[in-house]
């Protein structure tokens, strides 16, 4: 009989197949295989099979990107469609700080490549911040701003190679595997002894390469280390015998750089005639901590972005194209949601509408807004304008009454830091931090009643929250999309509510509410004070008008001087509402968060579960719907 498994990968499985095929011949028909040394080859047999079928499997496994486990061979994988892995990304911090030149009368300062401040220790941990090109400024009345300055976490090292035909293959590999590419200088001289250098830049295509284009290439080769290729002299100017390379870069610790925002100068400043300069120099202004430090991306990253990059060929003619190509040319971009201009009301021709959530931070600086505009400009086709646009946040706000019964839990309080624990871990999930996400009520629930054996059930109520930035002192008109239905559950108003502000022509905090239509589709938005808590002094009648299908608020033009509440120090104005489901969806520009900050837990004793109150007669049900009544201040 012959063996017909040739791929099993169970042990015993095999053994057993092999004393079958034995059997099937009849000089081991009566053959006593347990009991025999014989037993022993067949062990040997069955474990050679075994680990040559695993092999076998494994093989077949790697050389398909989906089921390929080792990151070398997903990486390999990748770079046969042209996929490039993002690297660690070091994080950066912007400073400013000023030098006193008065008595030097020099032109200019600059400050060169390298080490530019230490920090102090944030936590258990302190680092060095770096620049990748020296950053030359004026001098004006004696005074040399360096402002603004973007600085990185780690260090700045170099790496040297000479290009000789006596080395056979000769590649040029940067050996550390915690280099950010981003910051890759390369400069090639003549010979070691030259004094004249090109500077080479980083190409991704060779779209506009000829063969005097100094550039290099980069790719990621085994022991996550990176190679730097150079043209051929078709595709980018090639290298000559001799020729000297100097590379240089900056070293990170990825996640672990973010959060520092304290700074002490070490760097190296020289003036216009070559003297260093080591006075005068001002502290330094920390304009934002260091954030966007990233490991290097992982093997499912890599196996979601390389099919989808290489469908996308290298150009933006769709919106899915947009989102595939923009984490390339900006690294901090956690995700992306793109959408044509068609789909809007009315609709925007010719446009397609973009937006970023940074990994850290809410929004993306408008200098990087343009930078990546101009990137995408070797992309995207003729006539489709990009637009980048904020991230629209909308929020979730949840009140919890939470039962449990007493037998079973020694301090109830402990059940409210489990249930916020839990509830935070869900809102980091990847149910959130994307765009199209969705709220699952009953999922959310779950979670609650699975935080301890003693909760028994929960009743939770949500609001939906949208946050917008003022324009103070300017008369302005705003727009605030929720995306989801709005409930109307009072038709006398107080669906909506708006948090404080004040306006040119009143001088005590004003409020937003609304007043429903009879359809209950629509309605207007009315303004007022407070006499009281509970007593509403109306100034206006009608300062805008609010769809409850659409999910729509649009005031009309209005003067707000000021704001009850901030967002990292901009005056924005909250207004929230009742969603008509309880299943939230963030819809296109959109991003869902849950506002865990933002949570009112009540512990409830559940008297009948407890057995305290068997028959239910003094046991206190919660409502199930939102409170309108009340005013966010």
């Amino acid at each position: 009989m012959a063996l017909t498994d040739f791929t099993s990968l169970d042990f015993d499985q095999i053994k057993t197949s092999i004393k079958a095929y034995l059997r099937s011949n009849s000089d081991f028909t009566d053959f006593d295989f347990e009991g025999s040394n014989l037993s022993v080859l067949i062990d040997t047999l069955a474990y050679n099979t075994y680990i040559a079928s695993y092999n076998a499997n494994m093989v077949s496994n790697e050389v398909f990107l989906d089921s390929a486990t080792l990151r070398e061979n997903v990486v390999a994988l990748a770079r046969n469609i042209g996929y490039v892995p993002r690297s660690r990304t070091s994080a950066r911090a912007t400073i400013s700080f000023f030098v006193d030149t008065t008595g030097d009368t020099p032109l200019t300062v600059t400050l060169k490549k390298g080490v530019v401040a230490t920090t102090g220790l944030f936590g258990d941990r302190s680092s060095v911040f770096s620049i990748a090109s020296d950053v030359t400024v004026p001098v004006s009345n004696g005074i040399a701003t360096f402002d603004n300055l973007d600085i990185y976490e780690g260090d700045y090292l170099t790496t040297n190679f000479t290009v000789s035909s006596l080395i056979k293959n000769q590649r040029f590999i940067l050996e550390d595997p915690n280099i950010d590419t981003s910051t890759i200088r390369v400069v090639v001289r003549d010979s070691i002894t030259s004094s004249a250098a090109s500077k080479f830049v980083k190409e991704t295509n060779i779209l506009n390469v000829d063969s005097s284009s100094r550039v290099f290439y980069i790719q990621e080769v085994e022991d996550q280390r990176y190679e730097l290729i150079f043209g051929d002299g078709y595709f980018g100017k090639k290298l000559e015998e001799g020729n000297y390379i100097q590379v240089s870069y900056i070293i990170g610790n990825g996640k672990e750089g973010n959060g520092f925002s304290s700074f002490k100068f070490s760097g190296r400043l020289v003036n216009d005639k070559g003297s260093s300069v080591t006075s005068g120099i001002s502290l330094i202004t920390t304009n934002n901590p260091s954030q966007g430090g990233e490991e290097v991306e992982s093997i499912s990253s890599i196996k979601n972005f390389a099919p989808r990059f290489y469908a996308s060929q290298n150009r933006a003619v769709t919106a899915s194209d947009y989102e595939t190509i923009i984490p390339r040319i900006y690294s901090e971009a956690q995700t992306v949601s793109t959408f044509g201009g068609e789909s809007l009301d009315p609709p925007q021709y010719g446009k397609v509408y973009i937006g970023i959530k940074p990994f850290y931070g809410n929004f993306v600086p408008d200098s990087i807004k343009q930078n990546i505009k101009l990137d995408l400009r070797n992309y995207s086709v003729a006539g489709i304008i990009p637009e980048i646009v904020d991230i629209k946040y909308l929020f979730i706000q949840a009140t919890l009454n939470v039962y449990y019964n007493g037998n079973k839990v020694q301090d109830p309080e402990t059940l409210s830091d489990l249930v916020i624990n839990n509830i935070e871990k869900y809102s980091e999930s990847t149910e959130f931090n994307k765009y199209g996400s969705r709220f699952k009520y009953s999922k959310f629930q779950s979670i609650i009643d699975n935080s301890h054996p003693a909760i028994t059930s929960n009743i939770t109520t949500l609001t939906m929250r949208r946050d917008s930035r003022i324009a103070l002192d300017q008369t302005a008109d705003y727009e605030i999309c929720f995306g989801n239905r709005i409930h109307v559950k009072n038709q006398e108003g107080y669906n909506i509510k708006s948090s404080g502000f004040y306006t040119d022509l009143f001088s005590n905090p004003v409020f937003l509410t609304d007043v429903p239509d009879s359809d209950g589709l629509t309605g207007t938005i009315i303004l007022f004070s407070l006499v009281s808590e509970t007593e509403p002094n109306v100034i206006s009648s009608d300062v805008g008008t609010i769809d409850y299908i659409k999910g729509e608020i649009n005031l009309n033009p209005i003067t707000i001087t000021g704001s009850l509440k901030q967002s990292g120090g901009v005056p924005i104005l909250q207004i929230s509402a009742i969603p008509e489901s309880n299943d939230i969806v963030g819809l296109q520009d959109l991003y869902l968060q849950l506002d865990s900050s933002e949570l009112d837990i009540s512990l409830v004793e559940d008297v009948i579960e407890s057995g305290s109150d068997t028959s239910g007669s003094i046991f206190a049900p919660s409502s199930s719907y939102s409170n309108g009544d009340l005013i966010i201040r």
